[in-house]
């Protein structure tokens, strides 16, 4: 009888230790399911559209990327959108447009990484219209952390007052942001919701 007791609540522990479900019952609503791969847009994208629809998709092209970055420079007679850098967001906020990419966000999070667009639009020789979709990735290189107080409880080296002057020059190379090349996460998450938005997308 012991023994039989004993066995029984080895057994009872045991399961609580593992977990006695191998898998989600039936009739749970809660059920996961891996998601399919989002199918991946060539870049640059191929727009099947005639001459006289260019307006109606530089604006559905320009409203696209309006909506994730702020527009720094934007041409319609030569097909050219530019954007200001942006702060990617991390998982601590998920509103945010930023990466689809979860490794990134998590990356986004521990360090300060920024995103910056260069689209353009181009005539194809057979007929309709290339969209180059470029995001290009930077990550900020600083001395010391921002917020550090270890060392300052005695002297404090820096000064009272942080002046910062803004040069008004497009030619000034920022050397405090290294660049990390292209981010084709982005890339593929502009390129989708333009054809979505595009007529026949």
């Amino acid at each position: 009888m012991r023994r039989k007791l004993r066995t029984a609540w080895i057994g009872m522990i045991v399961a609580l230790l593992n977990g006695c479900v191998t898998m989600p019952l039936l009739d749970n609503p809660n059920i996961v399911v891996p998601t399919p791969p989002r199918p991946v847009q060539n870049n640059p994208m191929w727009i099947a559209l005639g001459p006289e629809a260019y307006g109606v998709l530089f604006e559905k092209v320009f409203d696209t990327v309006a909506d994730n970055f702020e527009i720094a420079y934007a041409n319609r007679y030569d097909g050219t959108i530019d954007t200001f850098p942006r702060i990617s967001p991390g998982l601590g906020q998920p509103w945010k447009p930023g990466s689809p990419d979860p490794h990134e966000r998590l990356l986004a999070t521990l360090q300060t990484i920024r995103h910056r667009a260069v689209v353009m639009i181009q005539t194809a020789e057979d007929g309709g219209f290339f969209v180059d979709v470029r995001v290009y990735k930077e990550l900020e290189d600083l001395p010391r952390p921002i917020r550090a107080t270890a060392g300052s409880a005695a002297f404090r080296s820096d000064n009272t007052v942080d002046r910062q002057f803004e040069v008004i020059d497009p030619t000034v190379f920022e050397s405090n942001w290294i660049p990390l090349g292209r981010d084709p996460s982005v890339e593929q998450l502009l390129l989708q919701q333009m054809k979505k938005c595009l007529p026949g997308g």
